[in-house]
């Protein structure tokens, strides 16, 4: 006979309140929980803040427009990356960006930045950009639900490049180049680094160059042109396995 490990549902909850034993679930979570799970009570549930504060729970009451848990013990998640990584990313069209969200919070980024470049085919009106950051929010945080992650990685604002590499403070700072000739293991280890990676059009040669003047390092990574969604995941996996938490 094969036992089967039911995964515990976990749930993005801002207003989690570690005073209160009986906890009223937010009514987003409530439809999520009751109206898409079907749970019912006496279900157990994972409730965090996003501030790193995660509590298991009981679904002790359903109702139509309401629902209701016990919160158990705190429960203490060591998720995060002793790496800290800030991701600029040159925003691409619908799912190619998602993805890169998605798959950076999954991978561990701290930081976030959506950056506006040359070859982006994505135009942004102060109201669309709005509308977008609330969306890719969206994704992040389901991201934070699935991966584990007790703390909700930053998602700053739409920016221009410029703006985004005067910005930058840490000590290692990567820009993929296909003509560069370093390489990851000609760097040592940092404590934080940011990466950027172009939009579906690449980075230019000017912003490449425009990157090295605020001090980041051209890297070559490997003989093929990879997609920017693509990119983004697997240069994270490599950092994150040279330096951080998958090694």
């Amino acid at each position: 006979m094969i036992a089967i490990c039911m995964r515990v549902p976990r749930f993005y909850c801002p207003q989690l309140d570690p005073d209160k034993t009986q906890f009223d679930l937010p009514d987003t979570v409530h439809r999520h929980a009751i109206q898409v799970l079907r749970m019912k009570p006496g279900a157990m549930l994972r409730l965090f803040d996003g501030a790193g504060l995660e509590f298991e729970a009981t679904l002790t009451a359903v109702e139509k427009r309401r629902s209701q848990v016990s919160l158990g013990e705190p429960l203490n998640q060591i998720s995060e990356s002793p790496l800290q990584i800030t991701l600029l990313q040159g925003i691409s069209r619908g799912e190619r960006m998602d993805f890169a969200i998605q798959k950076a919070v999954e991978l561990g980024v701290r930081t976030i930045v959506p950056v506006v470049t040359e070859h982006c085919n994505v135009q942004l009106s102060r109201e669309r950009a709005r509308k977008r950051i609330a969306h890719w929010q969206g994704v992040l945080v389901s991201a934070c639900e699935q991966s584990g992650r007790s703390y909700l990685p930053e998602l700053a604002e739409v920016t221009s490049l410029e703006q985004a590499l005067g910005s930058v403070t840490d000590e290692l700072r990567l820009v993929l180049d296909p003509e560069a000739t370093t390489g990851f293991h000609d760097l040592s280890k940092p404590s934080a680094l940011t990466l950027l990676i172009g939009p579906e059009g690449g980075l230019s040669d000017a912003e490449i160059q425009q990157a090295q003047t605020h001090g980041f390092t051209a890297l070559q990574f490997g003989p093929r042109i990879l997609r920017t969604e693509t990119a983004a995941t697997a240069a994270l996996a490599v950092v994150q396995t040279l330096w951080g938490d998958l090694a």
